[in-house]
């Protein structure tokens, strides 16, 4: 990444986190693997084939990786042959996975194998790396996560900027004790629906540089 600010590391970031993420991860995979598969034979009896969805996205020192979701739109296409936009491919079933959020269940193998840890800044698209500002780009300091901090405090709500910022919050506050809370407050949202139905029934705005 080249010309980075030192990232303050404890001993948790070094090494406590990927060990909580590798046991976490496979205790949470093996617990939701009934889940999976049955989210999975609905998916090919309603939409058919691919079951998932995968997707080039940058991780930590923007080294990229496949991310895994359910596939939650299907490849229709207009008269000139190019993809429709998101909001018209979106499947009912699909809108239903997104509101739930289990079209992300997957991404539990994306941490099982490293790539991905439970907390920390969402992975965007790597098309958006060359708009981040200096600061914006440390979000790359730590693996990016199932969930993070702009997530639980307003996830697609917020405004880029504000989003952005939370993740180099972050990056720069991570412990035990911030994660332990963002996966509790993660777990709430996703039990009682509050900050998560209506607000990935569609893509969210692209980011355009603006700082």
């Amino acid at each position: 990444m080249g010309n980075r600010a030192v990232t303050h590391r404890t001993a948790y970031s070094r090494y406590g986190k990927a060990l909580v993420d590798r046991v976490g991860g496979g205790l949470l995979l093996v617990a939701f693997s009934p889940l999976l598969l049955l989210v999975s034979l609905v998916s090919l009896g309603v939409q058919g084939r691919p079951i998932l969805f995968r997707q080039i996205r940058p991780g930590l020192d923007e080294r990229p990786f496949d991310i895994l979701k359910f596939r939650t739109m299907a490849d229709i296409r207009g008269l000139d042959d190019a993809l429709l936009p998101d909001d018209r491919r979106l499947t009912p079933f699909g809108r239903w996975l997104r509101r739930t959020s289990l079209d992300e269940l997957p991404q539990l193998i994306n941490v099982v194998r490293g790539e991905l840890s439970l907390v920390g800044p969402r992975p965007l698209l790597p098309e958006y790396l060359p708009l981040y500002s200096a600061r914006q780009r440390r979000r790359h300091e730590v693996k990016p996560g199932l969930t993070g901090l702009a997530q639980v405090s307003g996830r697609n709500a917020l405004d880029w900027p504000t989003r952005l910022r939370l993740d180099v919050e972050y990056v720069e506050r991570c412990s035990l004790w911030l994660d332990a809370w963002i996966l509790g407050r993660t777990l709430l949202k996703v039990v009682t629906g509050h900050g998560v139905s209506g607000e990935r029934t569609a893509t969210s705005e692209r980011f355009t540089g603006q700082q």
